[in-house]
Parts: C-alpha cells; structure tokens; sequence
C-alpha cells in the first residue's frame, strides 16, 4: 500500500471492531477506534438502538446533536441479542473480527454464551475490550456502574469544587471518557502483543479504576503524610499564581505564572517589579505560602483592563495566560481554524455540522471523521451480506421475526 493512501485511510485500516453496548463509555472507545481508521461495527437494539440517538439538552428536528459525534465513522447493524438468533448473528460477526468491545453489566455476555472463553477458544486471536463500573471480578462487579458513582469512587468528585460547597462534578461525563480511554489504550497494547504472540486477550476497564489512574499522588500522598486532599476551587495549592482573575469588562483571565522567571516577567508586566524580590513571593514556596494574598495582589491589577487588552499585554510580555473558551470562541479562534480543530461533515438531516476533529495527530496517518452516527440499522443488510456472508433470503427471514 503506498504512503498516501495509508495516511488517507487511517493506521487502524484494515481492524475490524465489533461494538456492543450503549451510551459513552464503550461507544466513545468505539469512536476513537473508528476515527483511524477501524471498521466499527455497532450491534444495536432494533427497537430503540443505543440511548445517545435521543439524549442531549436540546433535540434539533428531533435528534440528538451528541449522536452524531459518538457514533461517527461507525456502521450500525440492528440485532436482538436478547434472542438465541440474535446471539447468533453476533457470534457470525465477531468470528470475522479483531476486536469486541462491550459494556454490558457483568454476567449478560456470559448468560448469552458470548463471553470471552466460549469466544476465543474457536478464535484465539480475537481481542475483548469488557468496560464496566467496577471491573469484572470483586464483590461491586455486577452492580451497575455510572459515571458519576465511578468518578466518586475513584476520587475525583471530592477534590472538584469550591472547599465551601458539596463536592461538584465537571460539566462533561469524564469518567466514562477516561474509561473508554483506557480501553482504547488496552486495545492497542493487546494487537501489539498479538503480534508477537499469535493470541487475544480479555481487557478488563473499570470506571472507577480509569479515574483513579488519573488522580495523580493522591493515595500515595495520604499514604505517607496523612493528608487528604480537599476541594479548592480554582486553584491548586501551592502553586502560585495559577488561577482566573477577573477583567473590567466582566470576564475572566487565565494567568499561569508559578515559574520564578514567568512570575518575574509578571511582576515587570504589572508595573510592580519589587514583588518578585518581596520575601513573600520571592520562591515557589513562599508564593505558595502566601497565595491568597498573591492573588488578591493580581486580581486588583487585572480588574482595571479589559480582557482582549490584558491577553494582548501578557503575551507580549512572555507570561502565559488565556481567555475561559465556549464553542464560539472555539468557532471564531484562528488556532482552531489553522489546524482544522473543528472540523465539518454532512449529515442527512442537519446538513453541514460542526464537530471536533479526531486527536491526536498523527504525522504520516491521521485520523479523520468520514461520516457522522448512522441511522439506526442503515448497515444492517450489506454487513451481514458482506461479513457474516448472509443469504438474501435469510436476512429477509431474520427481519421478518424482528430479530435485526
């Protein structure tokens, strides 16, 4: 295959993914397989298909604007794995796969005789990526698993949040983004030892665990010293300054400056070089010794200028620092547009959409959004035909019985 044509059709061309399971987790794992180059193929509810067709705050024209990103680049097939017939079709498809990734509560996959042992023993070298809340095995293993509970548990919600207030959660599902993450990294990890070895393996993502591996020193911390770590808002710590200051026209700016050198090039930008010789803010240490009154000092200087000429000032100034971004600014940002951040696609119903673009960026054989989430079933006839090497008349009997 020539150079140009890999780098067009992705470094995962050529994998073929079987998906099975809903809403983010295992479907967000799925989108990023997909979006270098996978063949995701998503098994779906023929009545419903996968929740994420309906959620979001707004429905426009009846549809869910998060569809269309999560289930990109994927081809939906409808099959009832409920039904003996419908476990049989998975079966068909997943022996012609690389790779299955499923988010069912523990058990399901094992009562329906899909499991990974019954699987790989006729297909040693298929891959199963099993997303849940708490893992496979433990005594929380078949309870059901959220985002925010695994969030909770793997530490992040009691840290996030003003100190004064109940823990509070980001405005995004970052557990299950973080949980399908890891899945995708086990994945990759597991064709690089199939490659060697000649066998799959069974990949086993917790939520909870996916956060935690997130968390930094936070048990290690506690562990030798005793201290556990609080909820403090939009700071962190000791590290000064680091924070948002507020602007005379009502916004805010980001200032990073907890760097000796930066926080000098800061004090000459504020007009107070003394300060980056006071004995309060004189080290990293003293400035995290006395953050509050630092920042204070900062806030009083940033909320004479308006936001545009403070980020104009402090750019010039060498002093890292950055306006708080909503999709307009995302829309109207020239570093987006330069590197294609945002990218467009068409789509049946809306026409041209925006979405973001697929990370990260790879040199020689990046990824790209070929299309947005399919509507329910659209591949359900040519991925049997092709795949599983169904018959006409069959597909038309399976339909028939409501089984696809």
């Amino acid at each position: 295959m020539n150079e140009a044509k890999l780098g067009a059709e992705g470094p995962l061309t050529g994998l073929r993914v079987i998906e099975m399971g809903s809403l983010i987790a295992g479907p967000f794992c799925g989108q990023i397989l997909g979006d270098f180059g996978a063949e995701v193929i998503k098994l779906e509810d023929p009545k419903t298909g996968d929740p994420m067709r309906q959620w979001g705050r707004s429905l426009p024209k009846g549809l869910s604007p998060w569809w269309p990103v999560i289930g990109r680049n994927k081809k939906s097939v409808t099959v009832d794995l409920r039904q003996a017939q419908g476990q049989a079709i998975a079966r068909d498809l997943i022996a012609k796969a690389d790779v299955v990734v499923e988010n069912f509560r523990p058990g399901a996959l094992e009562k329906w005789g899909l499991d990974y042992e019954s699987l790989s023993a006729d297909h040693p070298r298929l891959i199963m990526a099993r997303v849940s809340g708490y893992g496979q095995t433990g005594p929380y293993a078949k309870r059901p698993g959220y985002g925010l509970i695994g969030e909770a548990m793997g530490g992040l919600r009691y840290v996030t949040g003003e100190p004064d207030r109940p823990p509070a959660r980001a405005g995004i599902s970052i557990g299950d983004s973080l949980t399908a993450m890891h899945a995708v990294m086990g994945i990759t990890m597991a064709l690089h030892a199939r490659e060697r070895t000649g066998r799959g393996q069974m990949i086993d993502v917790a939520l909870y665990e996916s956060v935690l591996a997130v968390m930094e020193n936070l048990v290690t911390e506690y562990d030798l010293t005793g201290y556990v770590r609080e909820r403090s808002g939009s700071i962190l710590p000791g590290i000064a300054p680091s924070n948002a200051y507020p602007c005379a026209d009502g916004e805010f700016i980001l200032i990073g400056g907890n760097g000796d050198t930066v926080f000098a090039r800061l004090c000459e930008a504020m007009g107070q070089p003394a300060l980056a010789a006071d004995p309060r803010f004189v080290d990293h240490a003293a400035r995290g010794r006395n953050q509050a009154e630092l920042d204070a000092l900062i806030a009083q200087w940033t909320a004479t200028f308006a936001l545009e000429s403070l980020l104009g000032l402090l750019e010039g100034a060498g002093v890292p620092c950055g306006r708080i971004y909503r999709a307009p600014d995302m829309l109207a940002d020239p570093q987006f547009a330069a590197r294609d951040t945002i990218v467009e696609t068409d789509h049946p119903v809306f026409g041209r959409i925006k979405m973001q673009n697929a990370f990260p960026r790879l040199s020689q054989t990046p990824g790209r959004v070929r299309w947005p989430g399919p509507a329910l079933g659209e591949h359900t006839e040519e991925v049997l035909a092709e795949v599983a090497g169904y018959g006409a008349d069959r597909i038309a009997a399976l339909k028939a019985a409501a089984i696809i």
